[in-house]
């Protein structure tokens, strides 16, 4: 056997492995790679799996989105994008506080989930102007967003974006109404202007930025308070201002009206049967929360807090009343016209804000002359132990506030 390789001596089958060393190409190694990986990028996707993503986002990044393009600034308003962070437990449930001032508005929040709650103050100005025109204004919150209505004006304070725009005012000029949001709506009852109080029930689609009347109701009242819990709104307290001709009839009317409460259910369009509420004291505040409506009673020398189940779901107590512990108000504070109240409630607890409109009037009644009373305070009852505790106070330029829950 010879001890070189001769080609003569392989089959052709063989040599057909190997590789012709005159043939340069032959020589090129020959590298399988993968086909190149198709990029799709974010923007390309439809908008239900683009919502998706974005959903997940820090708060913090919002505003910055806002900022890519229309489409990511259209898809961040939509309720569908809330509907996703609510769903992800993304979205943070504050007390929120605003006022208006010369050159804007004051937007303060309150996180009652941080270890040492304290309030957050923002100043915020409308570029469209009309931000002067809020006196007696009323606060409904739809997730981040919290709609300012004045008996003129409406403006939308956006909490993520620190913003503020103008919006549709209502068709029926009215102040010291009842508001209420159900169903991502909002609707007010009541108020007026002067000896004219309307009957009209306004909804507003803040999607069209339109409002219209879904109905009348059977009593006007001024002064009254809204809430709202599955589905129903509650317009509450007030005073009567029509045509009575006797003065007892008057008396009796206004007080028929302060201590009671009428329901529209928003789904059906009808009036539910009106509810009284124990005790006859005038009603000064009202919210709902966790399935109740929280009302709260001047008697003249003491306040009464009442909790109304407005469960419809079958569980048998829907229209039940119950008295629960009365607020802990510091010893100067009288019940007078210089002290206004507000509820709100914020997931489990009910915030009771106490407004004092004139400190110094205040003072001169009381003969006192201390200084460090402060113009406002905050109180909280816990719905599950029922106890109350006090907050921080209201920041000092927030003053005439209007407050609402925001999600954000």
């Amino acid at each position: 056997m010879s001890e070189s390789c001769n080609s003569r001596h392989f089959s052709w089958l063989m040599k057909s492995c190997l590789p012709n060393p005159s043939d340069a190409k032959s020589l090129v190694p020959i590298h399988h790679a993968n086909p190149p990986a198709t990029v799709t990028p974010i923007s390309s996707l439809p908008d239900d799996l683009l919502l998706e993503c974005l959903s997940r986002v820090p708060s913090s990044s919002i505003p910055s989105l806002t900022a890519v393009c229309r489409r990511w600034s259209r898809l961040l308003l939509s309720p569908y994008f809330l509907h996703l962070r609510r769903r992800l437990g993304l979205l943070r449930h504050s007390l929120f506080a605003i006022s208006a001032v010369d050159s804007g508005l004051f937007a303060a929040v309150l996180q009652l989930q941080s270890e040492i709650p304290s309030w957050r103050v923002s100043l915020a100005v409308c570029a469209d102007g009309g931000q002067g025109s809020l006196s007696h204004a009323r606060a409904a919150a739809i997730g981040p967003r919290v709609y300012v209505v004045s008996r003129n004006a409406v403006l939308r304070y956006d909490s993520w974006m620190g913003t503020v725009a103008l919006r549709s005012p209502m068709i029926f000029p009215r102040k010291k109404f009842a508001i209420a949001v159900v169903s991502g709506k909002i609707y007010v009852a009541g108020g007026g202007g002067g000896s004219e109080v309307t009957a009209a029930v306004e909804e507003y689609d803040p999607e069209k930025n339109r409002w219209e009347v879904v109905t009348h109701a059977a009593r006007k009242r001024y002064g009254c308070i809204g809430a709202a819990v599955d589905g129903v709104f509650y317009v509450i307290g007030g005073l009567k201002i029509g045509n009575e001709t006797s003065v007892t009839s008057r008396g009796t009317a206004a007080h028929v009206y302060a201590s009671s409460m009428d329901l529209f259910d928003v789904r059906s369009r009808q009036w539910l049967r009106s509810r009284s509420v124990p005790g006859g004291g005038c009603v000064v505040a009202a919210c709902a929360a966790v399935g109740h409506v929280y009302v709260l009673s001047s008697h003249a020398v003491e306040l009464s807090f009442w909790r109304f189940d407005a469960r419809r779901g079958g569980g048998g107590g829907f229209g039940e009343w119950t008295r629960l512990k009365s607020p802990p108000l510091p010893a100067q504070v009288r019940l007078d016209g210089t002290v206004r109240f507000s509820c709100v409630g914020v997931e489990d607890k009910v915030a009771v804000v106490q407004v004092v409109g004139c400190i110094d009037d205040l003072l001169r009644r009381s003969g006192r002359s201390e200084r460090g009373l402060r113009e406002s305070l905050v109180l909280l009852y816990d719905t599950v132990d029922g106890e109350w505790r006090r907050a921080a106070d209201l920041p000092e330029m927030i003053t005439r506030a209007a407050c609402a829950c925001v999600e954000w």
